[in-house]
């Protein structure tokens, strides 16, 4: 068995629209690859294709050494998936939702017993584990949702918008448990987002902006293709200000929302010029240092939305 997944020129499309354009990318054991964009950038298609949903309309996938156009049949086998909507029994506890699903793998006695026992614990929910999923929080309902997706000791973890409906702190603490369970269980995780926050978390970036992908690398190195500062401003006239803050200080402002995002060294100095020379021009000034937003931005041009 291969240790990785290599994704080739894949695409996909419905009808005349297309959803994925010749997409490429590789992920190995031990990396959480986080795959980020906005609503109909692409990343749903590509959760479908690789969890065996959907059979790709043209290019490669090999999963762990295996062809998905092929043995579609064996891959399901290596893989956990954990869907955007619940999957869970609310009628049933916690415990039972685990075992029936060790049930569907072909797990039973002593062994399914133990697994469940190590996954309640790894996810801290071994005193929940007599309460009906009904009566959890959204955040425990996920651990529950990934411990079911584990119960069969899968070698590839996919998900699909996990951390939606969930607060910003349940959300980091969900990415702590996929961060343990990569190193932990020697699992290939990959995961879809539209969340800038949780993907800042990942191990591995990939940016999708309409069936394309646009940016690769850990979310460090994708901020540092950034050189120095982000400035944004807010003016009265953004079109005419972009067009002479371009001719006087050479730069490339990209205007979304009505406001000029601009990336310069020395934002502060940069500030300070420009307000200088075009004081009743600007409202508001704002600066900091690169997001993944500002990567997006700078990879396709267009606003996060």
């Amino acid at each position: 068995m291969e240790n990785k997944i290599t994704v080739e020129n894949l695409s996909h499309s419905y009808g005349s629209r297309c959803a994925l354009d010749n997409v490429s990318f590789s992920v190995t054991f031990g990396d959480i690859l986080c795959f980020l964009g906005p609503n109909g950038s692409g990343k749903t298609t590509l959760f479908k294709i690789l969890s065996t949903l959907i059979p790709p309309i043209s290019g490669s996938v090999n999963i762990l050494g295996y062809d998905l156009k092929t043995e579609a049949i064996a891959i399901r086998k290596l893989l956990g998936v954990v869907f955007q909507h619940p999957g869970l029994d609310g009628k049933l506890k916690v415990l039972e939702n685990l075992k029936h699903q060790g049930h569907l793998y072909g797990c039973k006695g002593k062994s399914l017993n133990n697994r469940i026992t190590e996954l309640l614990g790894k996810f801290d929910i071994e005193d929940r584990s007599n309460d009906l999923v009904e009566e959890l929080s959204g955040g425990l309902q996920r651990r529950v949702e990934i411990a079911k997706a584990l119960i069969h000791s899968p070698k590839v973890l996919l998900l699909d918008e996990p951390s939606s409906g969930l607060d910003i702190g349940i959300r980091r603490q969900l990415s702590d448990y996929l961060n343990l369970l990569s190193k932990s269980e020697n699992i290939l995780i990959l995961m879809t987002t539209h969340l800038l926050d949780e993907a800042d978390l990942a191990d591995k970036v990939a940016i999708l902006d309409n069936g394309k992908l646009v940016s690769l690398g850990s979310p460090t190195d994708l901020k540092s293709q950034i050189v120095g500062d982000i400035v944004l401003i807010e003016a009265n006239r953004p079109d005419v200000l972009c067009r002479e803050i371009t001719d006087r200080f050479g730069v490339s402002p990209i205007i979304f929302n009505n406001l000029l995002h601009i990336e310069c060294e020395q934002g502060h100095e940069f500030v300070r010029e420009v307000a200088s020379v075009f004081p009743d021009e600007i409202h508001n000034v704002r600066i900091g240092k690169p997001t993944l937003e500002d990567v997006f931005i700078k990879s396709t041009g267009n606003p996060f939305v």
